[in-house]
């Protein structure tokens, strides 16, 4: 069920979702199908949508059935109780993305508004940030050992800066940004050719773990939700060309917190 006073385009966007996903009730079923009926700017984004859901199917059934990388094994920090973690997060963030870009825990309310803000402040952030040519960090990848501390004091959690060089992204540095729920950290990653890439991470208070791909005025958003923050990684890209930089991060991410 979604939350009568969440916010229309947030609530519209839950129920397509939601509805591409299987999870509606019959009666809610029946009027998003009047819904589509309708509006054909609608039932043409329903389809697109689809038909990312079942490329990213295809792309990642290997991915989802092949084991973690041993050297990811290898290079895992000791303690107790970090196998079994790991290897359900990278399993279940496979097969979300697979399932559609939008599993979510079940309880109500209405679950993916606390995502689509979430994306809505790593847009805005990629948007103001990714142009500036003279100041587009704060602290320089130079600086990488301090940079990551810095973040990590104020986010309080531990960060990496997750090495994307075998995708073609050098880290250039990153900043802290006021978030809604507190600070929020951005990396900048850019190509040889100036393609630059974003990571955005903030706290998140949700009871859900969640996986789902957004795009707006050209920038698409991979987030997800783990350890009571939020990750959002950004850039102009189609969701195909993102999902190995997000792969890569995320495996990397798994093993900080």
């Amino acid at each position: 069920m979604t939350d009568p006073h969440a916010d229309p385009i947030m609530r519209n966007e839950a129920e397509v979702h939601a509805y591409l996903d299987g999870r509606l009730a019959p009666k809610d079923r029946a009027r998003m199908q009047a819904k589509l009926a309708a509006d054909p700017a609608l039932a043409q984004r329903l389809s697109a949508m689809r038909a990312d859901r079942d490329a990213l199917r295809a792309a990642l059934a290997p991915v989802h059935a092949a084991p973690i990388p041993a050297r990811l094994r290898l290079a895992a920090p000791a303690g107790a109780g970090w196998v079994p973690r790991v290897a359900a997060a990278i399993a279940l963030f496979a097969a979300g993305l697979g399932a559609g870009w939008g599993l979510a825990r079940q309880g109500g309310g209405s679950p993916r508004a606390p995502l689509t803000e979430l994306a809505r402040e790593a847009q805005v952030a990629h948007a103001v940030y990714s142009v500036e040519v003279v100041h587009p960090v704060e602290v320089a990848a130079q600086e990488r050992a301090h940079l990551m501390a810095w973040l990590s004091k104020r986010l309080d959690r531990k960060l990496v800066a997750p090495d994307l060089s075998a995708q073609g992204y050098t880290l250039v540095g990153g900043r802290l940004l006021p978030a809604d729920q507190g600070p929020a950290a951005q990396l900048m990653y850019e190509t040889q050719a100036g393609a630059r890439l974003t990571l955005y991470v903030t706290a998140l208070s949700t009871g859900e773990t969640a996986f789902r791909l957004t795009e707006g005025d050209g920038v698409a958003s991979l987030v997800w939700v783990d350890g009571g923050y939020g990750f959002a990684l950004s850039a102009p890209l189609s969701s195909a060309a993102l999902w190995p930089m997000a792969k890569a991060a995320y495996r990397q991410l798994a093993f900080t917190g």
